[in-house]
């Protein structure tokens, strides 16, 4: 019954799609345009030092070159328009890598809440960064504890993001002294959780820095298919989560499975790098262990599931 279910299960993608090459321009001169390509740059690529990036300099020289289109953003701004096939081309031939379009939406939570007017500050504050780095965000009021004031795990926290439609959580923990008051921050995703301390503008440099691609990695910009073999995968829940992490790691493009044999389950990754750039990002994930998995047969990577339950 469970290797039927598992075979017929089609779960949906993550992460949202992100509007990376259209940039708000004051105007159409051609230091207008150079500074809208700087833009487009850092999203392109997550890297917030791109638009000084002497490899990308030629893309900033010629940016006029790259132009699709002008229009008018839905704000009534005036935007231009970059042709991403060919700004990706030109990043890939100077040897940088490219942050799939396709990123996680991630839930912002500030504890203790935030009044109404800080609240407002701090969210026009994440947006600014958030817009600039090309990462989907939104700030939440979400409960950080249980009934008991207990503090809730990482798992819990996650299916209260996932019911706002997140895909991961950044819980800023601290009192409200200003936008440049340190605060603890924790990224939750289903792969592993990452602390440190910073004002608000950081937490979203630091959280994108966590989750685009290693630059300048050949390997990392071909997708390849590359088999998988999980043990540890007893229910239809194990799977379900297992099917969510494998879709979280950047660069995945789909996760399908292809084979089950008792708590053994075999997916079919497509994935940025193939079979060695899965490895590397699954390198911190303490959900799936690198191992042998009994009966992976000719799976390419062998791991298994670590439930938190």
């Amino acid at each position: 019954m469970l290797c039927c279910a598992l075979l017929w299960a089609s779960p949906a993608l993550a992460g949202r799609p992100v509007r990376v090459y259209e940039v708000d321009v004051e105007g159409q001169s051609p230091a207008a345009v150079q500074d809208a390509m700087r833009e487009a740059l850092v999203r392109a690529t997550g890297r917030r030092d791109a638009g000084d990036d002497p490899a990308l300099s030629p893309l900033i020289a010629d940016a006029a070159h790259f132009v699709k289109a002008y229009a008018t953003g839905p704000r009534g701004e005036s935007q231009v328009q970059f042709d991403p096939v060919a700004v990706e081309h030109a990043i890939n031939a100077a040897g940088r890598s490219v942050w799939d379009r396709e990123r996680p939406f991630t839930l912002v939570v500030l504890d203790p809440p935030r009044a109404r007017a800080a609240a407002d500050a701090a969210r026009a504050e994440l947006e600014r960064v958030a817009a600039e780095r090309g990462l989907p965000i939104s700030l939440i009021p979400l409960a950080t504890t249980d009934g008991s004031g207990n503090p809730l795990n990482a798992d819990a926290l996650l299916q209260a993001a996932e019911r706002y439609g997140g895909d991961e959580i950044l819980v800023g923990r601290g009192d409200d002294s200003g936008p440049e008051t340190p605060l603890q921050w924790t990224l939750y995703t289903r792969n592993r959780s990452e602390s440190w301390n910073g004002p608000l503008a950081g937490a979203i440099d630091h959280t994108v820095d966590l989750l685009v691609p290693q630059q300048g990695a050949s390997l990392a910009q071909a997708e390849s298919a590359t088999r998988v073999a999980i043990e540890g995968v007893g229910s239809l829940t194990d799977y379900a989560v297992v099917m969510r992490l494998l879709q979280s790691v950047p660069g995945v493009r789909r996760a399908s499975i292809v084979a089950a044999d008792g708590d053994n389950v075999v997916f079919d990754v497509m994935v940025r790098g193939g079979a060695v750039g899965l490895e590397q990002a699954l390198s911190g994930s303490t959900r799936l262990v690198r191992g042998a998995a009994g009966g992976a047969g000719a799976a390419g990577l062998e791991y298994r599931y670590q439930s938190r339950g």
